[in-house]
C-alpha cells in the first residue's frame, strides 16, 4: 500500500517504522502544524517533541491500511494501523503536503 503513499507521507511512515527521528523531522515543512487530538505542535521542534512522546519515542510502527486524495489537491486521509507502546489500533490521520514536505499531519478522535 505505501507505494500509493505521497513521497512526504511515505516519508513520514519510512522514518517512523526505522525509528529515524531526524528523517522524520526533516519529512516536515518548516511551519508544519501535528494536530492530535487538538494537542497541537509546530515546525521542526514541535515535530521533534511529538515524536518523542508520541511516534519514535514510544516505538510506534505504522501499517498503511488505505489512502484516500482529500478535497484539496495536496491533501490526504491515510488509514494507519499504529502499534506502540503507548498506542494501538487503527484510524485515519489527515495530511497536507506542500514543496515535497509535510506541512500538516492531523489526528483527530474517533
Amino acid at each position: 500500500m505505501t507505494e500509493q503513499l505521497p513521497a512526504p507521507i511515505r516519508a513520514v511512515v519510512d522514518a517512523t517504522n526505522a525509528g529515524d527521528t531526524e528523517a522524520f523531522v526533516a519529512a516536515f515543512t518548516d511551519d508544519a502544524t501535528i494536530n492530535d487530538w487538538g494537542r497541537e505542535f509546530t515546525g521542526h521542534d514541535g515535530a521533534r517533541s511529538w515524536d518523542r512522546t508520541d511516534n519514535i519515542g514510544v516505538h510506534a510502527h505504522f501499517e498503511v491500511e488505505d489512502v484516500v486524495a482529500g478535497p484539496g489537491p495536496d491533501e490526504y486521509t491515510v488509514t494507519l494501523t499504529v502499534t506502540s507502546q503507548r498506542f494501538n489500533g487503527t484510524g485515519p490521520v489527515r495530511f497536507t503536503v506542500r514543496d515535497g514536505l509535510v506541512s500538516a499531519l492531523r489526528i483527530d478522535p474517533s
